[in-house]
């Protein structure tokens, strides 16, 4: 994976912005803002001045407020909801001007679910007046709009699920809300369709005290990229069966809501927006200590500190990605002023959601890894029906740079191939197998459970290289759900792409006498020099196959 080089600058303070061109589409955020009734002033202040930053770099925010209803009357939460808009307003006015304003007729609530262009179940809550929304963003301010809804009946005030908001904004502005009582710029606009797009929603952002959606193991905080394509269903198994003490009840669900909400969002919008999920320090680029638990989650705002980190936001604003690769291990992921391995890992807090794509693996790993087949078994061919061949030849020769020799590497993986991992449209890949030691039998090597797991090819499209995240994609796939125990492969010594493959590894080493590095993710193949001796003979003994065989084996 590339990364952007070179240092992203912005402006701060009272600077202008400046109006939007009547007739120009505005790029904007959908973000919700969770209990911030538990915000101190400074943490919502923080938080402020990153949405106004956002805006400086071409990101206005419309805002929606989340704030349960718990044991509160209505007329004590009614007050509580503008109390806390007008503290948002006024956090985001002392950072920048315009600032924002409170939008509180534009949502709106049916009698009966209203439909729109999408297979996501309907609710009754629409944007009822859309020019209450679109004024404020054409003046350059940023709507706040609080948890409730003019019911079109009755014409009262009711409260409304901050999620419906969300996903009802992100309908109206794509224009695939299909209601006859749009009353937005329609009545205003002769000239707009009715599923004319109002603005274009680049990213879904939530911000919640719980932060980002959990790992699957206990202690290492949030995940930091979910393919929502290829991975949605098992969050949310996992989040409603999984009884963790670090998560409650109500924290699962709030994930659960969480994800749910981001993955109707993004399933209604282009696959190049994305969503952040992230807890009220982190946005206000801010940490709390690293052993702070969810199950503390109300002391929040007590205990932010004020060291400096890189603003998750801000970052994925710039670069579409993470604050650390996906497929990085989490004992990879240092803070700043970590020096030494002994200090303890900041675990991450913030999740980055695309609509992602899906990944097929063959064979299946639902029932499992990866294991040999028995010597003489039927086993699996790149020949097979099941994979486009072509297709992964141009992906192998795109991202090499070269040809691949067919014929000879198709009788070379004739009894060794393991497996193949497809990401998307053949957009990326592994080919992986089951390598003998030098001079070792089959039935010998797999009776002494000496078979080699090898990374013999993985590649990516050069269009897709640094982008998606599919490099981190294939790898997740790879280590996780086919070869959890270890995999090895080789590289050449100055392959720029090393540090990628040294910062995923367990280990790494120079094969002394040839120009290959010799990588592997096994934890115990550092103290077993039956392991490390199996898999430099391995790397040392693979003939590649390429058409050209002038440059230097890949």
């Amino acid at each position: 994976d590339s990364t952007l080089s070179g240092d992203a600058t912005f402006s701060q303070g009272q600077a202008q912005v400046p109006v939007a061109d009547l007739t120009e589409v505005p790029h904007v955020a959908v973000v919700k803002l969770r209990e911030t009734q538990t915000w101190d002033d400074a943490l919502l202040d923080g938080v402020a001045k990153t949405l106004t930053q956002l805006r400086s770099l071409g990101l206005p925010s419309v805002i929606v407020l989340d704030c349960e209803q718990d044991q509160i009357s209505g007329s004590e939460w009614q007050e509580l909801i503008f109390q806390q808009a007008n503290r948002v307003i006024t956090a985001i006015g002392r950072h920048d001007s315009p600032g924002a304003k409170l939008v509180t007729s534009g949502i709106w609530k049916a009698k009966e679910p209203v439909q729109r262009l999408s297979s996501i179940d309907s609710t009754d809550v629409f944007v009822g007046f859309g020019e209450a929304l679109l004024a404020p963003l054409r003046q350059g301010h940023m709507p706040v709009v609080p948890p409730r809804a003019c019911t079109e009946d009755t014409l009262q005030y009711t409260p409304a699920s901050a999620n419906d908001i969300v996903f009802a904004l992100t309908s109206y502005f794509s224009g695939l809300q299909l209601d006859k009582k749009d009353l937005g710029g329609e009545q205003n606009n002769t000239t707009t369709s009715p599923l004319s797009r109002k603005a274009v929603v680049d990213r879904i952002i939530v911000i919640d005290p719980h932060g980002g959606i959990p790992a699957s193991k206990e202690g290492d905080g949030a995940r930091v990229f979910v393919n929502l394509e290829e991975e949605f269903e098992k969050l949310r198994k996992a989040l409603m069966e999984q009884e963790k003490p670090a998560q409650p009840g109500r924290a699962r669900t709030r994930h659960t809501e969480n994800l749910k909400l981001v993955k109707n969002a993004l399933s209604i919008l282009p696959a190049t927006a994305s969503a952040v999920i992230t807890t009220p320090a982190e946005a206000a680029n801010r940490r709390t200590p690293s052993n702070q638990g969810l199950a503390n989650v109300e002391k929040i705002a007590g205990e932010v500190k004020t060291r400096r980190w890189q603003n998750p936001l801000i970052h994925n604003l710039l670069t579409d990605r993470p604050m650390y690769s996906a497929s990085l291990p989490l004992s990879r992921i240092k803070s700043p002023n970590q020096r030494s391995e002994n200090t303890a890992v900041n675990m991450p807090t913030t999740t980055l959601l695309k609509k992602g794509m899906p990944v097929t693996i063959f064979p299946d790993t639902r029932s499992g890894p990866w294991t040999p087949p028995k010597p003489g078994e039927p086993r699996l061919r790149l020949t097979d029906t099941c994979i486009d061949l072509p297709r992964l030849v141009h992906l192998i020769n795109d991202s090499f740079k070269r040809k691949l020799d067919v014929e000879d590497y198709l009788k070379r993986l004739e009894n060794s191939l393991a497996g193949v991992i497809i990401a998307g449209e053949y957009e990326g890949g592994a080919i992986l197998t089951w390598e003998r030691p030098f001079g070792m039998d089959e039935e010998t090597a797999y009776r002494e459970g000496r078979l080699v797991p090898y990374l013999d090819k993985f590649a990516v499209l050069t269009k897709s290289q640094g982008a998606g995240g599919v490099a981190d994609i294939v790898f997740n796939a790879m280590v996780r759900d086919c070869f959890p125990s270890g995999v090895c492969w080789r590289s050449r010594k100055d392959n720029p792409v090393n540090k990628w493959y040294f910062e995923r590894s367990c280990g790494v080493k120079k094969l002394p006498g040839c120009n290959w590095a010799m990588f592997w993710t096994t934890p115990e193949a550092a103290t077993s020099d039956q392991l490390l001796r199996d898999y430099e003979d391995v790397c040392r003994s693979i003939v590649p196959s390429w058409e050209d065989m002038k440059k230097p084996a890949d």
